[in-house]
C-alpha cells in the first residue's frame, strides 16, 4: 500500500529532521534558494489568477502547485524545518544540538530570502517593463497587499500585533501539516494530494507566511506601496516568523512526535471473566418409538 501508517511517518520525519541538520551548507542553500523561488512563483501565479478572474477561491485552489513541486525536487522551506529539525533533538540523534538546529534555520533562511527576493525582482520587471512603465493591475494589486498586511496590522496597534502572530501561527499549523502529509504516502499522486488540501486551507484563510511575504512584500515595496522596509520587518516578517515557529512545533511537530513517536504507555486492560462451567445436560428419556423398536 502506499498509504504510511502515523507511527511509520512519524519516524520519518525524525529521519528527515536529522539529515538536514547534517546537510551540507551548499545544499543547504541551494535547496532553500530554490524553494523560495518557486514558492515566490506561485505566489504570484495566484496573485495574477485572482485579478484576472477576479475569484480569490480559484487562486487558493491552485496555489498549492508551487509547494508540490518544491517538496517534490527536495527543496527546503524554513517553515518546514522548523517543524523537523527539533525532532531529530528530542529524540536524542548523535550530533544534534540546538546549535546545529540554528545554524540549519540561519541557512535556510537566508536562502529562502535570496531565492524569493530573486522572483520578486523578476516580476517587478516583468509588470514595468523594466521599470519604463506604471505596474498594471496584478501588479498594483501586489502593492495594495504590502501595504495591508503591514501598514493595515500597525493601525491596529497590540490588536494587529497578536493578530499577525496569530495568522502566522495557524499559517504553519497547515504548511507543516502539508510537508508531514507528503510523509503518508509513497506514491507521487498519494504525495500532492494530501500536501494540496492544508496548502489551499491556508492560502486561502489570509494566513501569513514568512517565505511567501518574502516574495510580497519586497515587490510591493518595488511596484509602489506605501509602506516602509520598517514597516514590512516589524508588522510583518519577524512576527510571522515566530509565528510560524511556534505553530509548527506545538501543532505538528511536538503533537506528532508526541503521540506516535513517543505513545506514552496503554492503560491496564480489565481481566478477562473466568468462564462459567457448563450444566451438566440431563439424560433425555427415549421416544415410544424408539423403545418398541429397541424391545
Amino acid at each position: 500500500m502506499s498509504y504510511l501508517s502515523p507511527p511509520e511517518f512519524a519516524g520519518k520525519m525524525i529521519d528527515a529532521g536529522e539529515s538536514k541538520v547534517f546537510m551540507s551548507t551548499r545544499d543547504t542553500l541551494i535547496r532553500a534558494t530554490m524553494a523560495g523561488a518557486i514558492l515566490g512563483l506561485a505566489a504570484a501565479f495566484a496573485v495574477t489568477i485572482t485579478v484576472e478572474t477576479g475569484q480569490p477561491l480559484l487562486g487558493a485552489l491552485l496555489f498549492p502547485v508551487g509547494f508540490c513541486m518544491l517538496y517534490l525536487l527536495g527543496f527546503d522551506l524554513l517553515t518546514g524545518v522548523f517543524t523537523l529539525t527539533p525532532l531529530a533533538w528530542l529524540d536524542k540523534r548523535p550530533g544534534v544540538t540546538p546549535r546545529a538546529i540554528l545554524r540549519n534555520w540561519g541557512l535556510v533562511f537566508v536562502g529562502n530570502f535570496a531565492g524569493a527576493i530573486l522572483v520578486a525582482v523578476m516580476m517587478a520587471v516583468i509588470l514595468t517593463y523594466g521599470f519604463s512603465v506604471d505596474p498594471n493591475e496584478v501588479g498594483q494589486r501586489l502593492g495594495d497587499i504590502g501595504e495591508g498586511r503591514t501598514v493595515g496590522y500597525a493601525d491596529h496597534g497590540a490588536a494587529g500585533m497578536l493578530t499577525l502572530f496569530i495568522r502566522g501561527v495557524l499559517c504553519n499549523w497547515m504548511v507543516s501539516t502539508g510537508v508531514v502529509a507528503a510523509m503518508m504516502s509513497t506514491s507521487v499522486s498519494g504525495k500532492v494530494i494530501a500536501m494540496w488540501m492544508p496548502i489551499l486551507l491556508f492560502f486561502y484563510m489570509g494566513f501569513e507566511h514568512s517565505i511567501v511575504n518574502m516574495f510580497l512584500f519586497p515587490s510591493g515595496l518595488m511596484l509602489g506601496g506605501d509602506f516602509s522596509v520598517m514597516d514590512y520587518l516589524v508588522w510583518n516578517e519577524i512576527p510571522t516568523v515566530v509565528g510560524n515557529l511556534v505553530g509548527g512545533l506545538t501543532f505538528v511537530g511536538f503533537t506528532l512526535y508526541a503521540t506516535h513517536a513517543r505513545t506514552g504507555a496503554a492503560r491496564p486492560r480489565p481481566a478477562a471473566k473466568p468462564a462459567e462451567p457448563a450444566e451438566a445436560a440431563e439424560p433425555v428419556e427415549p421416544s415410544a418409538a424408539e423403545q418398541t423398536k429397541v424391545g
